[in-house]
């Protein structure tokens, strides 16, 4: 059975690259009947915060990502990573270390003008002597000082570190007993049953030193798959300005949990040239074996695509649920199929549906100056007499072909163009140029609404 896991540290926002590896492994979990479970990384205990434990928590409702089981929490694990430690110093594969940080940085600094890799030089590794007073050790794992270690990777092949490169004995637990991260990660994916582990490749530096414990502790390998990461569309680190910014944030800007999950899915995998997928058939096609091995370009343009997409495809009972996070209150609005049908076509995010609708049902109480200009020409007032006039005796004007009807009467009545009409009539009723077929907005106000903002503008103008 496939168990994968996302280990994100509270420490701040989940962002969307952390989102990205969450999903992934979620699909791959799923595709094999497995389970995803969640891990809450939390032993740096200066920058946790529950704030961004619970927002973690909150997104991965909102985006329906259910993780199996309950959640592990690091802080609470201590014993376990005690008996471990312990494990390793009576078996001689690990040891304290008595150096002080005024000696290490001696080190460091004698090692920098020599123009050597820094690194600590095994100083206590075989130590039997009386240790130095005062000083607080650490555990430092024995770990290959010559050789090659192999990580068998499955987005980026066979990659090979030499030891004596990028290891020394490296620090497990710190001079208060605190554990460090590549220990705690390494038993907590044994024990929690990872046997299939996707990330970042930011964490690829990471893995010979996860495999150096792994081997210590004789538990076996998990299949690693490295992720390469998402970069702006200058090939660069991707920033705030760019999309790394907290995945609720783009709940309120008006993304669909549907549509920000096919853009994951489809940065740095594909399938063919499908672009629009389903939860269902990202289950059932996707394979971390196709992951690209560049990495991939956030692109804005392709999330509002899908999002409009998926707005479109919504229907206008669901629609009108999501927009009450906007406060937005249509569930109950008697034209709601009207309005959100002229609408949903237009907008890129319900946020923009919301401000839409919003047009439409507040009653202007200002008007563009240059549509004014424009609109307002001739006998653009009389012409919007004309219509009210002739509006006023229509005893059952409900559908959008109702006013039609009545403006192509002014229209024949008048030997006018529809422009003459429609764009003051525009200007009335929505205080600006732009916006949805006049017949729908018409039916969407009512009659009684639509005269008063006719009378309004004429008003305004005299």
């Amino acid at each position: 059975m496939v168990v994968t896991r996302f280990a994100p540290s509270p420490t701040g926002y989940l962002h969307i690259g952390g989102l990205r590896t969450a999903l992934f492994s979620y699909l791959w979990a799923k595709k094999n009947g497995g389970e995803f479970v969640l891990r809450i990384e939390d032993t740096d205990k200066a920058r946790n915060s529950q704030e961004a434990t619970d927002a973690i928590l909150k997104a991965f409702e909102w985006l329906g990502l259910k993780h199996d089981g309950e959640i592990t929490y690091q802080s609470q694990r201590d014993e376990i990573y005690t008996k471990y430690i312990k494990q390793l110093l009576d078996e001689g594969k690990a040891y304290k270390c008595y150096m002080s940080k005024e000696e290490l940085t001696e080190l460091r600094e004698t090692q920098m003008a020599a123009k050597e890799r820094t690194k600590y030089n095994g100083k206590y590794r075989d130590f039997d002597g009386t240790p130095p007073e005062g000083v607080e050790p650490v555990i430092r794992i024995k770990a290959p000082l010559t050789g090659e270690i192999l990580v068998k990777d499955g987005v980026k092949g066979n990659v090979s570190f030499q030891a004596e490169d990028i290891l020394d004995d490296f620090v497990i637990a710190r001079s208060d007993g605190a554990p460090t991260y590549n220990f705690v990660v390494a038993i907590d994916d044994y024990l929690m049953g990872i046997n299939e582990v996707i990330r970042g490749d930011d964490h690829l530096s990471n893995t010979p030193k996860q495999i150096v414990v792994y081997e210590a502790l004789g538990f076996p390998l998990p299949k690693f798959y490295h992720v390469p990461m998402i970069h702006n569309s200058k090939g660069k680190k991707l920033s705030k300005r760019d999309g790394a910014t907290d995945v609720m944030a783009y709940k309120e800007m008006g993304y669909t949990p549907e549509a920000l999950l096919n853009f994951l899915v489809r940065l740095g995998w594909s399938h063919g040239d499908q672009e629009i997928f389903s939860m269902e058939e990202m289950q059932d096609l996707f394979n971390p074996k196709d992951i690209n091995k560049s990495a991939s370009i956030y692109n804005t343009e392709k999330l509002d695509w899908l999002n409009s997409h998926y707005i479109k495809n919504t229907p206008n009972t669901q629609l009108a649920e999501l927009l009450l996070n906007y406060d937005l209150v249509l569930t109950s609005h008697d034209k709601k199929e009207i309005l959100l049908d002229a609408l949903k076509e237009r907008a890129k995010t319900l946020k923009e549906l919301a401000i839409l609708t919003n047009e439409i049902l507040i009653t202007p109480t200002s008007y563009d100056e240059k549509a004014i200009k424009k609109a307002f020409k001739g006998e653009a007032t009389s012409i919007l007499n004309a219509f009210g006039t002739k509006l006023t005796t229509c005893e059952n004007c409900h559908l959008p072909s109702d006013y039609h009807h009545i403006m192509e009467s002014v229209v024949s009545e008048l030997e006018i163009g529809f422009g003459k009409i429609g764009q003051p009539l525009r200007v009335a009723l929505l205080g600006k140029m732009g916006g949805p077929g006049l017949d729908d907005v018409m039916a969407i106000l009512g009659k009684d609404e639509t005269m008063l903002r006719i009378a309004n503008i004429i008003t305004k103008l005299n």
